[in-house]
């Protein structure tokens, strides 16, 4: 739990050791969310080990921790991508109740697959992240307490106020950054 706010508050300090965080929470996640049966939630996690390199190179190469430029994605990007998601969150989860024991199959798919998004948006330094994130979290702390996790819950929980404040952080950079100098 530690870990992971930590990464989620450095995240919204735009400090590029939020990946280092990041990177313990979600080894140790996988391993949670392996033995409670949420394969693809397992799954995810791993795949944030690896996005934590991918972040840490990418907002290294863009700047240093307090100067790191925030941007923004188009709407009509977004929308396109979220159909797709959707679309995969249905295969998925079909295939996770046809094939596996998977707890939740459409709920452990759709956070799965909206994370993957939210984290390549995060590692890209886009503000929308924080969006994505606060609702996401909110659902995992749904599926996280129904599967008998209850401080993956609590954890997603705080997510959702590091999310809110992460937000309002980037977005007042954002419009720092519009300004010229």
């Amino acid at each position: 739990m530690v870990a992971g706010v930590g990464y989620a508050v450095l995240a919204a300090l735009r400090n590029r050791l939020c990946w280092i965080s990041g990177a313990v929470s979600s080894a140790a996640a996988a391993l949670a969310a392996g033995l409670r049966l949420l394969p693809m939630q397992s799954a995810l996690q791993v795949f944030f080990v690896g996005m934590s390199v991918y972040g840490w190179m990418s907002w290294s190469k863009a700047a240093t921790a307090d100067e790191l430029p925030v941007g923004t994605w188009p709407l009509r990007s977004h929308v396109r991508v979220a159909v797709g998601l959707v679309g995969l969150t249905f295969v998925s989860a079909h295939l996770l109740a046809t094939e596996t024991n998977a707890a939740w199959p459409l709920l452990d798919s759709l956070t799965t697959w909206f994370s993957l998004f939210a984290t390549w948006l995060a590692a890209r330094a886009k503000l929308e992240n924080w969006l994505y994130w606060i609702v996401i979290d909110g659902v995992s702390v749904f599926l996280f307490y129904v599967q008998d996790l209850p401080f993956l819950a609590l954890l997603n929980l705080l997510y959702i106020g590091i999310a809110a404040a992460g937000f309002v952080a980037w977005r007042r950079r954002v419009r720092l950054q519009a300004v010229p100098a």
